[in-house]
């Protein structure tokens, strides 16, 4: 069985992200969904709302494409976690050349730790490429018009834990 892991973040999830899962499970026969436990960034979601998020937006997805689809929370190195969930492959999200920057120097140290893990990159779809959920919060706040960047699920959570209801 073929296992891959897609980590971040995911404060909150969003149609960028939903893409490269999509497109990751025609990769895999397992997609590991990686939520990070990142204390410096201060998520605006607990790690259990994201893992919900996650697991509410990927039911139907790995039910249209069978693939299983589960959320790992981690707060170890992402070789570490690889390791943990059995993933020969980390699947990475690029949307522009400044992510190609840091994501190069992820895969070398990467590949010193453990050079049995694949790392996989996936470029965002053209309509997804601007999307960040830093700027989709920061829209969120200014009573910008989310909806073109994440599902309704996602956009009811983040205007009601903004108080924007």
């Amino acid at each position: 069985m073929r296992i891959g892991l897609y980590p971040g973040t995911f404060d909150p999830i969003t149609l960028g992200h939903v893409d490269i899962i999509r497109r990751a499970t025609a990769l895999v026969d397992k997609l590991v969904i990686g939520v990070a436990i990142n204390r410096d960034k201060g998520p605006l979601f607990s790690l259990e709302e994201r893992v919900a998020m996650i697991e509410a937006e990927c039911a139907a997805l790995s039910r249209e494409t069978g693939t299983e689809i589960v959320a790992h929370p981690f707060e170890n190195l992402l070789i570490d976690c690889a390791r943990d969930v059995g993933a020969q492959i980390i699947v990475r999200g690029l949307r522009a050349v400044t992510d190609f920057e840091y994501e190069y120097q992820m895969v070398g140290m990467n590949r010193a730790l453990d050079a049995s893990i694949e790392t996989v990159f996936l470029m965002a779809d053209l309509q997804h490429q601007a999307i960040a959920s830093k700027l989709v919060k920061e829209i969120a706040r200014l009573d910008g018009d989310i909806s073109k960047f994440v599902t309704p699920l996602v956009k009811h959570a983040l205007l009601d834990r903004l108080g924007k209801k």
